[in-house]
């Protein structure tokens, strides 16, 4: 937390700012009488009620320093949505495999992963945890001299140390949140709980649920031997699987979990429930081995609904073949914090493993007395309940379909030579794929951090702009009418505008939060919505049908998230040294198997023409 004091607070843009980003935004998804229409709109709100819904967003931000003006907003939209967390929010990570096979066995893994776990905790609660910053100039920030000098400065002051060698430090109040926390259904909107006396792990294990303490009660780590026999012991549990799985009503519709929860505190259930809620965190312990990308994606992102508590902040799941992801509510936090943790843990597991493959689950450990299976007391309406539960939830991941392609005639070492943006490449990549697919320029989303603010979250980019509909058209529709040299200027207008765009949105100059908080401000005080938020446009920009976001780490393999509108792609990728990689998502309205085909005739037209070649048909 050492530079948690002195982060800058994300800026409010001005609102002449907010509505040429906004224009730009809209102009390639309009035809011109639909665009002079939301024109005459964006500009009614420089003045009248609008203005003064802009006016009253600066002067609360400005009585409320500790924070940013999206937290509060941002945090309510989430935790009032009541659709089911499942596909909706709920995104996973999937671990890369330990490169020491042997390690990789499950109930060794899992030992692994608990204890790297709760070291991440201890150092995190400790104050020890190293700060997360984000370095433009590693060669003269990421170094132990600097970090020494750093230290000696005061927390008032320290961020503007890091900021003279080129580093910026990020936001990590959301790091508070990731263990002994659960997402707690109410009515109306949910609440977010955290107990950190807790000291016990919630592991789950074909849809029975058991707790144990993997901190004793002086708060250092249970010794791995014992951990590793008590996972055990839960492992060779051969009680059969519940008839009514629990975890299946963490599925359900917001409200309609928030009533059966109800229901099951008032038959007596208490105490299980609050063993659940408040342990550190969950590991699922799968039956199933994973057969590839693709069966891995399905399963832990959503899998059968019955081995997951999917209100746990994080769960952490194991496959039989030690295949590993984390899957996270997203109310609380976003990636920044999970993606830490994930690489802390992959790190720790594989460099200093606790357990070996000739390690012995510890004797002594009295697994038995240890271990507790949580028994709960369901009456006739909750047994129903989890069996429309287990209905609604079948026939919402039956819908779904992943799929993944991997590029492999180049990546980010090919295109940083080409002096163009990798992310911009992918971005004009996916554009050009509708295009060719559909036929169309569509709402596309692209979340970026902005963690390097007090309390930052995300930021939108809109990757569809005039440049890349001008340049995909080009290549789809007319590539024989332009040089090769005109379409490669083309491809470097449109990395240059994507870095404009990323840059801005990074530093929270984007359009799409300020217009949300000055809507959510109206609603809150019960004011009339100005007209341009009842505009067809503004909702069309707002449905998106390209959802897109990007990670890169040593420890991820592949990500995943569901398409956040029922005719839109859920696109997860990752552009590599030298290859890049997709992981999409589709429902029945789209093809993801044919869009995964033109994004990557995109990709090769692209690196074709880079290289300066003609792009063959």
């Amino acid at each position: 937390m050492h530079y948690q004091k002195s982060l800058p607070r994300l800026p409010i843009p001005k609102l002449e700012d907010t509505i040429r980003r906004y224009l730009a935004a809209q102009r390639p998804l309009l035809d011109d009488e639909q665009y002079s229409k939301t024109e005459q709109l964006a500009q009614s709100l420089q003045s009248g009620a609008a203005k003064e819904l802009h006016e009253e967003l600066v002067s609360q931000d400005k009585k409320n320093k500790h924070t940013s003006y999206i937290s509060g907003p941002w945090f309510d939209m989430y935790l009032s949505a009541r659709e089911s967390v499942v596909l909706n929010f709920n995104p996973f990570m999937s671990f890369n495999p330990d490169p020491k096979p042997e390690y990789n066995e499950q109930l060794l893994r899992a030992t692994n992963m608990v204890v790297s776990a709760v070291r991440f905790m201890k150092t995190l609660r400790s104050g020890l945890l190293e700060p997360e910053v984000f370095h433009l100039n590693p060669a003269k920030s990421d170094t132990d001299g600097f970090k020494r000098l750093i230290r000696y400065v005061p927390a008032s002051l320290s961020w503007y140390g890091a900021y003279m060698v080129n580093a910026y430090p990020l936001d990590m109040s959301q790091y508070y949140r990731l263990f002994n926390s659960s997402r707690i259904p109410k009515q109306g909107c949910d609440q977010l709980f955290t107990d950190q006396r807790a000291r016990h792990l919630l592991v789950m294990r074909k849809g029975h649920l058991y707790v144990f303490d993997v901190l004793d009660q002086d708060g250092n780590l249970v010794k791995p031997a014992k951990i590793q026999a008590h996972l055990k012991f839960i492992l060779s549990d051969p009680t059969p699987a519940p008839a009514f799985p629990l975890g299946l009503l963490t599925s359900e519709d917001r409200n309609v979990w928030a009533g059966l929860r109800q229901k099951l505190l008032d038959a007596g259930n208490q105490e299980a429930l609050r063993k659940v809620d408040s342990a550190l965190f969950c590991l699922c312990l799968d039956d199933e081995t994973m057969k590839d990308h693709i069966h891995t994606s399905h399963n832990m992102l959503h899998g059968d609904g019955q081995n997951r508590w999917f209100d746990k902040s994080f769960s952490v799941i194991l496959a039989r073949d030690g295949t590993a992801a984390i899957n996270f509510e997203h109310s609380w936090g976003d990636g920044v914090a999970v993606l830490r943790f994930q690489n802390e843990v992959f790190k720790d597991t594989t460099e200093r493993p606790a357990v070996n493959p000739n390690s012995h689950p510890a004797a002594d450990a009295d697994s038995s007395s240890a271990v507790q299976r949580l028994d709960f007391h369901l009456d006739a309406a909750l047994r129903d309940g989890v069996n429309t539960a287990k209905e609604h939830f079948q026939m919402a991941v039956s819908k779904l379909t992943i799929a993944a392609m991997e590029f492999q005639k180049g990546g980010k070492e090919t295109l940083k030579k080409k002096k163009v943006s990798p992310d911009a490449v992918a971005q004009l990549a996916f554009q050009m794929g509708f295009l060719r697919q559909y036929g169309q320029t569509v709402a596309s989303y692209e979340s970026c951090s902005t963690a390097a603010f007090k309390h930052g979250r995300t930021e939108t980019i809109r990757p569809a702009s005039i440049h890349t509909k001008r340049c995909s058209h080009a290549f789809v529709r007319e590539p024989g009418k332009h040089s090769v040299d005109e379409l490669r200027k083309m491809v470097e207008e449109c990395s240059k505008y994507h870095g404009q765009l990323t840059r801005e949105a990074a530093m929270g100059q984007g359009f799409d939060r300020h217009l949300f908080a000055m809507r959510y401000l109206a609603n809150s005080k019960g004011q009339a919505l100005p007209a341009f938020y009842q505009d067809p446009a503004y909702a069309a920009i707002n449905h998106n049908i390209l959802s897109t976001s990007t990670l890169t780490s040593p420890a991820v393999n592949l990500g995943g998230f569901a398409p956040v509108v029922p005719d839109g792609f859920g696109v997860g990728y990752g552009v590599h040294d030298h290859w890049i990689g997709c992981n999409v998502s589709s429902y029945p309205s789209r093809n993801v198997h044919e869009f995964l085909q033109c994004v990557h005739k995109s990709l090769e037209d692209i690196f074709t023409v880079l290289e300066g070649k003609p792009i063959g048909s």
